[in-house]
């Protein structure tokens, strides 16, 4: 089983699990029984006698779940609708791969397991703004997310390269910031385009039904719209919200330099954006971003005198505290990247540290709310493998042992410290992801390691893992996961015509030194 189990005690014998099983329920249960007929393609109607027993157990953890099966049937208790959820889960690994794909009668080994999570937050973010993924392709995300167990789902909504969601009163960043006239294709150190337009975006409605979705899988749906920096697609529709840049939605990778001017009208802007958000999602956490910056189009700003700022260095905090005061009235906690960190951090914010393992050092140390994330351990988009026909191989090497090592938790920190890393979250940046098979592969099997990193125990056996990633794989083919083979890739995944920028591990971590100097002053 994939995340592996705290507690696992088989014993000889199966119990036979089929159309005839009927069902009995704890209260506030529904919805989870209703998943998992769904699931299980059975009726599983109500009835005494039931082959199928849920119910919730106040004496367990929150998350955690106990799973009996045993000749009267299978119980799944659970200290709450999540801790049954997961327990179902489990179940359903327990069944032959092919119950994931089709009704039958199907043998359950008889089995005692007591499980519970490591980590509150059990994250991967997902970046529609770099290629638009259409809702039913974000739908089977969550669903495989799930069944990993993972519990949160960072959307990665705009960018330079593209405006995602739809603002009443704003229609042109969907007319307009939604599209973009070419994409990049590889690496931009070769700048190369395919001559192609591609966007999308997705109404309240789709947003609702996203939401709904997850919250029905125990997801949380944190929204990420990037500001004030990563915002080239909503200058592209509104140019008076920058700073003079007057041209398309990005066509490239990289970081762009055209940022909001932080005015009346584009702070106004930003408070009906976040206004939305905050009706659609019901996460106490909205994300804000707040990472790559360019304080370029600031040297001049109006804004430095009439704030009595030192300089245009001091104007990305004073836009965080104006954000983090609209949110907090609403109820709502920022969360952003780590460079929130030499800005001033909003109180009861939540960082998500990615240029590398010390800003999650760091922030656990002020005693801030983090979510490690390193990209040399958590970056999905990374390379697999130093075989040429990897697809599109940029960053340094990420194998699936390497994401299997990772730990949320940095080697000596102090357990004060520590308590205050909330859990882990992979990271899948779609620049050279063009498609959901696309972001099968890179993701799948990773994720598997991943989600073990952030349920299990901290302890740590790649081979023990291997072994039973041998026999989970099967699961994901009946699922229709397009996932990397343990072989390596396969003709068809090569990207001749998206050639990558591959890196080392040491330059990187050299790199991520000087990206974090302002943190360590």
């Amino acid at each position: 089983m994939i995340p592996r189990p705290s507690e696992v005690r088989p014993s000889s014998g199966t119990f036979v699990l089929g159309p005839d099983a009927r069902l009995s329920l704890g209260e506030g249960l529904g919805g989870v029984a209703g998943w998992l007929r769904e699931e299980l393609v059975l009726d599983l109607p109500l009835g005494e006698s039931a082959a199928v027993r849920l119910e919730i157990d106040p004496g367990l953890p929150s998350e955690g779940y106990a799973l009996r099966v045993a000749a009267d049937g299978i119980s799944v208790a659970g200290g709450s609708a999540a801790g049954v959820f997961y327990g179902a889960q489990t179940l359903r690994q327990l069944l032959p791969p092919a119950a994931l794909r089709r009704a039958g009668s199907w043998p359950v080994p008889f089995t005692d397991i007591s499980d519970s999570p490591r980590f509150p937050w059990r994250g991967v973010m997902l970046d529609v703004a770099r290629h638009f993924m259409p809702v039913a392709d974000v739908l089977r995300f969550v669903d495989l997310a799930a069944f990993h167990k993972l519990n949160v789902l960072h959307l990665h909504l705009t960018d330079d390269q593209g405006w995602r969601i739809e603002v009443p009163g704003w229609p042109r960043l969907t007319s307009v910031g939604a599209w973009r006239p070419e994409t990049m294709l590889g690496s931009r150190v070769h700048g190369r385009y395919d001559g192609r337009p591609h966007g999308g975006f997705y109404t309240a409605d789709d947003l609702r039904r996203i939401v709904a979705y997850a919250a029905e899988r125990c997801v949380t749906v944190v929204p990420e719209v990037d500001m004030p920096g990563h915002m080239q697609a909503a200058i592209a529709a509104y140019p008076s919200l920058g700073n003079g840049y007057r041209g398309p939605v990005r066509t490239g990778w990289g970081i762009s330099t055209h940022v909001l001017n932080l005015s009346a009208e584009s702070l106004s802007f930003c408070r009906d954006v976040l206004s939305f958000v905050c009706e659609i999602f019901p996460s106490p956490l909205i994300g804000i971003g707040g990472d790559e910056c360019p304080a370029d189009e600031w040297a001049d700003s109006p804004v430095i005198g009439r704030e009595g700022l030192a300089g245009p260095a001091e104007l990305h905090g004073w836009f965080t505290a104006q954000m983090a005061s609209f949110l907090a009235e609403r109820g709502r906690r920022v969360f952003g990247w780590d460079e929130l960190l030499a800005y001033g951090v909003p109180a009861k914010a939540v960082i998500a540290a990615w240029r590398g393992v010390p800003p999650t050092v760091l922030a656990a140390q002020a005693g801030v709310s983090v979510v490690s994330c390193p990209d040399i351990s958590c970056y999905l988009d990374y390379r697999q493998s130093d075989d040429p026909g990897e697809p599109t191989p940029v960053g340094t090497r990420l194998t699936l042992a390497d994401v299997y090592r990772f730990d949320p938790v940095p080697a000596g920190l102090p357990g004060a410290a520590a308590a205050n890393v909330l859990g882990g979250q992979a990271n899948v940046w779609t620049e050279h992801m063009e498609s959901a098979r696309r972001v099968d592969y890179m993701t799948y099997p990773r994720l598997c390691a991943f989600a073990e990193t952030v349920w299990s125990s901290a302890a740590r056996d790649f081979a023990d893992f291997s072994a039973r990633l041998a026999a989970h794989l099967p699961r994901l083919d009946a699922l229709g996961v397009n996932y990397r083979p343990m072989t390596g890739p396969r003709p068809q995944d090569a990207r001749p015509d998206a050639p990558g920028h591959p890196r080392s591990l040491p330059d990187r971590l050299a790199e991520l030194h000087e990206m974090t100097a302002d943190l360590r002053r």
